[in-house]
């Protein structure tokens, strides 16, 4: 069966969800996550995407990304994974593959699914059992996006600006939205969507995304999806 073609869009935000080959350990120390970040934050540079939110988990991560085109999402991707690899390689004596062969990735619908999405991908470490609180986590850019929103790393998207007018009332209002826990309905849609390139929004998003490309992208599974953790 012949591989579904991922799609980005300028100016889009799209949910990017790459894991480790067989489900294996993609991190295996602290300074593992922190050379991650480091490539992450040259590709975004080199690249320019803006990340809205992260995690990165033990065997998975997740980036909430905005492209300036239809190109840079996957050559960001492939930067960081580049550079990871081998530093993997390098550190711990390994070979072979790392990931599995292709992230996957799929619009997001700002109006619609944003904040939603900041949330699911930052509750990540919470879901898994890991830890109590999303800032109880290290890896992952809550405790930046719930204290205001101001670190290089991460570029504000107008719909998290738009919670307050200063830090203070942004952290205020984004900590608050995490008060209560997604309903399993929106973890459901979330997971689906990623997992088949299916754009996440409302018919009308999606008529326009397909508008724009010419042609139907993806396609939400019926029922509940396979099981997947994060």
């Amino acid at each position: 069966m012949p591989r579904k073609p991922r799609f980005y869009l300028p100016g889009i935000p799209a949910h990017i969800v790459q894991r480790g080959n067989c489900r294996q350990a993609t991190f295996f120390g602290d300074e593992d996550y922190a050379a991650y970040l480091n490539w992450l934050h040259e590709g975004v540079k080199q690249h320019d995407c803006a990340i809205h939110a992260y995690v990165l988990m033990t065997n998975h991560v997740h980036l909430l990304i905005t492209p300036p085109d239809t190109e840079s999402i996957s050559r960001l991707i492939q930067f960081v994974g580049r550079h990871y690899v081998t530093y993997v390689n390098h550190a711990y004596a390994k070979s072979g593959t790392l990931w599995e062969g292709r992230h996957k990735g799929c619009l997001i619908s700002s109006d619609d699914y944003l904040l939603t999405c900041m949330r699911y991908i930052e509750l990540n470490p919470v879901r898994a059992g890991m830890v109590r609180s999303p800032g109880d986590y290290r890896w992952s850019s809550y405790q930046i996006n719930a204290g205001g929103g101001e670190h290089p790393d991460i570029t504000p998207h107008p719909l998290y600006l738009a919670l307050g007018q200063d830090q203070e009332a942004r952290g205020y209002a984004y900590r608050e939205l995490f008060r209560s826990a997604l309903d399993p309905d929106q973890v459901h849609n979330i997971r689906a969507t990623v997992q088949t390139g299916t754009p996440l929004g409302n018919d009308r998003f999606k008529q326009q995304i397909e508008q724009t490309l010419h042609r139907k992208v993806g396609q939400s599974r019926r029922g509940r999806p396979e099981k997947i953790t994060g």
